[in-house]
């Protein structure tokens, strides 16, 4: 089932669809409503949220002659509250971080179905930056079925990955939940985000407050193998960037909920032939949601890294202020 609408500049499709496990997933695809798409983006949201928190954002994509394929993760939004549409073994926080990678891998291809012929660009935020980093090394280490997907891939965007948190959590706590994971995997424990944390905007933070598809609780087994995993890319997982898949961080220096000197080193330690980081000084952790000018330049940022990346399009219609590979950039 879909439901388009549209605007002067874009359409925008909801439609339930079937995943990995028989889940079904609220998905949302945005594209240009004049001519074809010159590449797709596909978006893995962050923790506790939902794809409905980037509808101010999003279209702008599809303004800028690109698509944009999302959906509302396992175990949050609408693919775990709907009571109408989800499945009868989806509920809030039931999720794990082998579910997630299988999640992604359905989600390109998936999106690739939608939207066909043209690059495919991997994007996440927060805890979605952290799945995209970890799917894309997974092939080469851990989870060889993933290869196929990644070969797919023309690049990858992360904006305040998980990589480790500001503040770290307690280890004698995680310790304790990850005991208890083994027996109750999805029993609820609090995991409330300061909403001062997440932009200078009080209007965007009061909504987040608002939001009736927020709770502020996660699963032992959600939430452990969150920061685990993240921690892992540092540990191990930065040595085994595949070296031809070109990546771009997005990262705010004033983060208090992900570490952005955590995204420095994975910049660093990764051995990519086409890396760039772009730091904005005084950035929260949800860029997206910051002033105007701080969300014009991110979505200006990105369309530029993929229209750079674009070889299937004549190189007259690039920005003039694309940095070379391999760059550090204060925004």
């Amino acid at each position: 089932m879909s439901s388009p609408s549209s605007s002067a500049s874009h359409t925008m499709t909801e439609e339930w669809v079937t995943g990995p496990q028989e889940t079904q997933f609220y998905t949302r695809t945005y594209t240009p409503s004049s001519g074809a798409p010159r590449a797709l983006i596909v978006f893995v949201h962050g923790f506790q949220e939902h794809v409905g928190r980037y509808a101010h954002i999003h279209p702008s994509f599809a303004q800028n002659g690109l698509a944009l394929w999302t959906y509302d993760q396992r175990g949050y939004g609408r693919t775990a509250l709907d009571k109408e549409h989800r499945s009868k073994n989806s509920s809030w926080g039931k999720t794990g971080w082998s579910d997630q990678m299988q999640d992604v891998d359905w989600a390109v291809r998936t999106a690739r179905e939608k939207v066909s012929g043209v690059p495919v660009f991997l994007m996440g935020h927060s805890m979605g930056g952290g799945e995209v980093l970890s799917f894309v090394i997974q092939q080469s280490y851990r989870s060889p079925q993933y290869v196929e997907t990644v070969a797919l891939l023309a690049g990858v965007i992360v904006t305040s990955p998980l990589i480790q948190q500001t503040i770290p959590a307690s280890k004698t706590l995680r310790w304790l939940g990850g005991k208890v994971a083994i027996i109750s995997p999805y029993t609820l424990i609090p995991a409330a985000v300061k909403a001062t944390d997440l932009s200078h905007s009080p209007e965007f933070n009061d909504a987040y407050v608002q939001d009736p598809l927020i709770k502020s609780t996660g699963s032992l087994r959600g939430i452990g193998e969150m920061l685990t995993e993240g921690e892992k890319l540092l540990s191990a997982g930065c040595h085994h960037w595949p070296k031809k898949i070109p990546v771009l961080f997005i990262h705010g220096d004033a983060d208090r909920v992900t570490s952005a000197e955590a995204t420095q080193v994975f910049f660093r330690t990764i051995d990519a032939e086409d890396k760039r980081i772009i730091i904005y000084p005084e950035g929260f952790h949800e860029l997206q949601n910051e002033l105007p000018d701080v969300r014009h330049k991110l979505v200006t940022d990105i369309v530029s890294f993929v229209q750079a990346r674009n070889t299937s399009q004549s190189t007259d219609i690039l920005p003039a202020t694309e940095t070379q590979p391999n760059t550090l950039e204060r925004a």
